[in-house]
């Protein structure tokens, strides 16, 4: 039995972190998150690269063009939405998380989903570092693991498929 598995080891990965700036009260503790998280696992910061962008619904082509660009060997997703008493919130998560997995999915390199869909905004702050953990530093772990894992899957004979 062959098992393989990725690491979370940082050192020389480059990485693009998109954070929306909508709840961004919420948002800068996720982007504080993953950047302490990727500097602790040995990412020199010259090798994160942040993005902003309005809101979650445009996070997805931020990531596609970062993953697309070839600076990046990762692409992490970050935002906050928040359920209110309309529909847009269903709207603005569902199209956020097809349009991230779509870019991840035609870049052939991880593009991670680290948005925090909650019904209330103390779920929010509970998951952007207080009670829940934090969501950023969960998607940049598993950012470094993916990447990790992607190059220990071509360096055993596994063909890195093209977009």
């Amino acid at each position: 039995m062959k098992v393989i598995k990725g690491n979370l080891k940082a050192e020389g990965i480059r990485f693009s972190i998109v954070c929306s700036r909508f709840n961004e009260f919420v948002t800068q503790q996720l982007l504080d998150g993953a950047v302490d998280i990727l500097l602790r696992h040995g990412a020199a910061e010259k090798d994160i690269k942040i993005v902003w962008v309005p809101g979650a619904f445009e996070v997805p082509y931020a990531a596609k063009k970062l993953a697309d660009g070839g600076g990046s060997d990762a692409v992490i997703c970050l935002g906050a939405v928040v359920r209110g008493d309309t529909p847009h919130f269903d709207y603005i998560a569902s199209e956020s998380a097809k349009g991230i997995a779509q870019a991840s999915l035609s870049s052939g390199i991880p593009v991670i989903y680290g948005i925090i869909t909650a019904d209330t905004m103390e779920q929010a702050v509970e998951r952007s570092g207080s009670k829940a953990g934090n969501k950023g530093r969960e998607s940049a772990m598993t950012a470094m693991e993916m990447v990790n894992l992607y190059r220990e899957l071509d360096s055993n004979g596994t063909e890195k498929k093209s977009a």
